[in-house]
């Protein structure tokens, strides 16, 4: 069966850190994948969009429902994923679990204080401010994850744990209760 670790957090939580290392100590080949890939390879045309000559807003949801059929035709190929994404969108979390129903889901909610997430934005500077905060007061609203972690507590430990619930198996998040149903 193919395998998603499917990491949840705000803007600047830590996840693309967290994914690195997963991927580094997992004994099993993995993807990892986001959009910051994406738009670090240059798959978008983001300079275009920044200066308003497309329209962001009009392209997002085709530029999502393809990324998001795209990490299903990945692993409905046999492509292990640690996904790292921020379900912004109230319908993309029904939508996923639809595209990823034949897949083994493991859904981790990563967590980051409000300053820490306000500080690692403004130091990056390649997210609209305010995106940390958003998603902070937002993105884990009713969701039900197999497991969560709070960045300060370390990559290393953070990774220690994700990859020790991974192992059991065992699987009680929104993911796993719409596999259930289906």
């Amino acid at each position: 069966m193919t395998h998603i670790i499917f990491l949840h957090g705000a803007s600047s939580s830590g996840k693309s850190t967290l994914a690195r290392a997963l991927q580094a100590e997992i004994e099993l080949p993995f993807w990892h994948i986001s959009i910051d890939h994406l738009r670090d390879a240059g798959v978008l045309p983001t300079k275009r969009f920044r200066c308003g000559e497309f329209d962001w807003h009009a392209s997002r949801p085709a530029f999502f429902e393809g990324f998001h059929k795209s990490l299903a035709a990945y692993a409905e190929a046999g492509n292990n994923l640690i996904l790292e994404h921020i379900l912004d969108d109230e319908r993309w979390l029904p939508g996923l679990q639809s595209l990823f129903s034949p897949f083994d889901v493991y859904f981790v909610g990563v967590h980051c204080p409000l300053p820490v997430l306000i500080e690692r934005e403004a130091a990056r500077g390649d997210r609209p401010q305010g995106s940390a905060r958003r998603d902070f007061e937002t993105i884990h609203l009713g969701k039900t994850y197999d497991l969560e972690v709070q960045s300060l507590d370390g990559v290393s430990l953070n990774t220690e744990r994700i990859l020790n619930g991974w192992r059991t198996g065992r699987r009680n998040s929104d993911f796993s209760r719409s596999a259930g149903a289906a």
